[in-house]
């Protein structure tokens, strides 16, 4: 059930207009949420316009150019998605604002309507006070005269009933009388009229005061309804903005899914392998074994040949060490030399001996023809080539090693 105001806001007071003012203050104070609420919706779209540039600005400032594949898509999409997040908010920042402009169009559409209703009441009420006023003037005029006439009659009764009145005083008093019967009569037609304009005044009051309360009833409900509506609808952004913010990451999620670890990495071996095979171990090298590999190793060719035509002329002078140069030398079946060079008949390079000799340096054989040694170890010499590599037998094993690394027992 609808209670009216034009049923609950008058006064008892004849001049009082505390049904309009109450009326009255409750729109100025609706007029003041309107305002409450335009403020908020500023101030929240001002947060959604600064919210979004930001998340813009961290999107297009978040990087992520130095990853590869499935990660980096990921990476892409979340950037994409914060972007678009934050130009949703923008949106919503313009929603908020065009809120706000409806808003302070219907409180100035109220505030012309009212206005109008403001003059109007103020007018009769002005009226009215005016009216009221001289009606009281004019019954307190009419009270007054109507005395001054009982007082004149009584006076003039009395004068008739005194045996030395004469008649000239007689005739003075009742006209005196008379003319204050006619005042009173005069004072009582001009209270009348005012209690009759009075009482139109009011009759205009009360129609205008139920007009006021009718429109002043309906702007409120309009009031109410702008108000609740704008929130809803404020509300209604907000849970659309989520709903939208939430589809944006359903995007950012289901790019992760398909982000696959394994893939990443192969994928990185593929764009930036650098190759299958570990370096080589460093290993220790002798300072002296050093030297003179460093000297053997700078002619490598030369001393490969020399040890060769060394072999050679020592097989040769082994058979034949006793032969002069007189004597013939037998000719060998066609059994073709190991190596690229023919043994020289009659010629041999180094006496064959049989010394012991001991190992005085560690020595790690660079070649198939060359022997390993420790310290300690008892070899014999059986070739000690000028070239400065000497053959010698340990274990059962021949071989090549530095003459340097070898002292006699």
């Amino acid at each position: 059930m609808t209670v009216k105001f034009e049923d609950a806001f008058w006064g008892v007071d004849f001049i009082s207009n505390i049904g309009y003012e109450t009326i009255s203050q409750r729109l100025n104070d609706g007029r003041r949420t309107c305002k409450d609420m335009e403020e908020l919706l500023k101030m929240r779209a001002s947060a959604e316009d600064k919210y979004g540039k930001e998340l813009v600005t961290i999107a297009r400032k978040a990087g992520g150019l130095y990853e590869i594949c499935t990660l980096r898509s990921s990476f892409d999409e979340m950037k994409t998605q914060i972007e678009k997040v934050g130009n949703l908010h923008i949106q919503l920042s313009g929603f908020l604002k065009e809120e706000v402009k409806r808003i302070e169009q219907f409180r100035e559409r109220q505030k012309e309507q009212r206005k109008k209703f403001d003059v109007i009441m103020e007018k009769v009420q002005k009226t009215k006070v005016s009216l009221y006023k001289k009606t009281i003037d004019s019954q307190r005029s009419y009270e007054q005269r109507c005395k001054e006439a009982d007082e004149a009659e009584l006076a003039s009764e009395k004068m008739g009933s005194t045996p030395t009145a004469t008649p000239k005083q007689i005739e003075k008093m009742n006209n005196k009388s008379k003319q204050c019967r006619e005042a009173a009569e005069e004072a009582e037609k001009q209270y009348i009229s005012n209690i009759e304009q009075l009482d139109k005044t009011r009759q205009e009051w009360d129609t205008t005061h139920i007009h006021t309360c009718e429109m002043f009833q309906q702007q409120e409900e309009d009031r109410i309804s702008v108000l609740r509506n704008a929130l809803w609808v404020h509300c209604n952004h907000l849970s659309m903005q989520s709903v939208q913010g939430d589809e944006c990451y359903e995007e950012v999620r289901a790019t992760l899914e398909k982000c696959d670890i394994i893939a990443d990495n192969n994928c990185f071996v593929e764009m930036k392998s650098t190759g299958s095979t570990p370096s080589a171990q460093i290993e220790y090298q002798n300072y002296y074994e050093k030297d003179s590999t460093g000297d053997r190793n700078g002619s490598a060719g030369f001393v490969r040949v020399l040890k060769r035509f060394s072999n050679l002329l020592q097989s040769n002078c082994s058979s034949g060490s006793k032969l002069n140069i007189d004597e013939p030398v037998a000719e060998h079946p066609a059994e073709q030399p190991e190596g690229l060079y023919a043994s020289i008949p009659g010629s041999c390079v180094s006496q064959l001996s049989s010394e012991g000799y001991k190992v005085v340096y560690d020595y790690v054989a660079q070649g198939d023809d060359e022997l390993s040694v420790s310290v300690g170890d008892v070899v014999v010499v059986t070739d000690q080539g000028e070239d400065g590599w000497w053959t010698v037998k340990k274990n059962g094993l021949t071989g090549l090693v530095p003459g340097t690394y070898l002292a006699k027992e």
